[in-house]
């Protein structure tokens, strides 16, 4: 029996977006958490922390991305940073709802932590705390000169043309083979995205760089040793700036970019829960 039901979240212009909701399980709910997926994955990837978390009294919700996991109306595609934001802020009012929290905690995991990072600058209000796992604040892996250029042309020209994600090597994500085979045969992955979202994704960058100047919230940056897809150095220095009281960084040395796949899965799912429970967060 499944813990979580499928449910629909309706986002402004009427987008019906897929999500999944895990009521918190036991006698009372200790909190509510709001759970971003990356650019290729869906929240199907990320079903084990979700697990946990649930079966330790939180109230969950994941939601595919417009146009990702299992929306398949505009395929990859976003009109601007805008639209994504706001549509953070729309699952952030379901979860509220559905839950009945009056905080909440917020995951991010590779470019879900920049969307994650984003709404938080753009609306902290009642957010608990941040967990950012390998956000993609500062990737190390980008299209070509030659593509870019074609980008920048649909852009002007046609928006939501798409082009190919440069994240084609399952190894880029994880050591195991499991769940490379996984990664690479799952037909929920999204494999393209727009030129309209490739600028809407690099104008919330311009977003994310005011987090200093954000409100100080509990935050935990995961990153992994053995990363291929975002800069860590960059990632590391960004967070160190914020000079916030409660700030940490854990790093997994032999893991790559999708920790929850890698065979310390356990002791990142433990400081996770770990993190979230210690922050400071009134109980709904």
């Amino acid at each position: 029996m499944s813990l979580y039901e499928e449910i629909t979240v309706t986002l402004e212009d009427s987008y019906e977006a897929y999500a999944r909701y895990w009521p918190a399980q036991g006698r009372s709910q200790r909190g509510a958490i709001l759970y971003h997926h990356g650019i290729q994955s869906h929240c199907g990837w990320y079903e084990s922390s979700a697990k946990i978390l649930a079966q330790a009294g939180y109230a969950v919700l994941q939601v595919d991305r417009r146009g990702s996991g299992r929306n398949p109306t505009q395929r990859g595609h976003a009109a601007s940073a805008d639209q994504l934001i706001e549509d953070a802020h729309v699952a952030r009012n379901d979860l509220l709802n559905l839950s009945g929290a009056q905080a909440y905690h917020v995951i991010g995991v590779s470019w879900g932590g920049k969307l994650a990072t984003a709404a938080y600058v753009d609306d902290p209000e009642n957010v608990a705390s941040l967990s950012l796992v390998t956000p993609g604040l500062f990737p190390l892996v980008g299209v070509s000169k030659v593509e870019m250029s074609r980008i920048a042309m649909a852009m002007i020209y046609e928006r939501e043309q798409t082009f190919r994600i440069p994240l084609d090597d399952p190894a880029l994500f994880t050591i195991d083979p499991t769940w490379q085979q996984y990664i690479a045969t799952d037909d929920l992955t999204l494999r393209h995205c727009s030129a309209g979202f490739y600028l809407a994704s690099r104008r919330m960058d311009k977003t994310c760089a005011k987090l200093p100047q954000a409100p100080p919230v509990p935050c935990h940056l995961f990153l992994a040793g053995d990363e291929r897809i975002i800069d860590n150095d960059k990632t590391e220095s960004f967070f160190n700036k914020l000079d916030w009281p409660q700030c940490r960084i854990t790093i997994y040395e032999k893991a790559r970019h999708s920790l929850e796949f890698e065979s310390h899965n356990q002791a990142y799912f433990a400081a996770l829960l770990d993190f979230i429970s210690q922050a400071s967060a009134p109980i709904p």
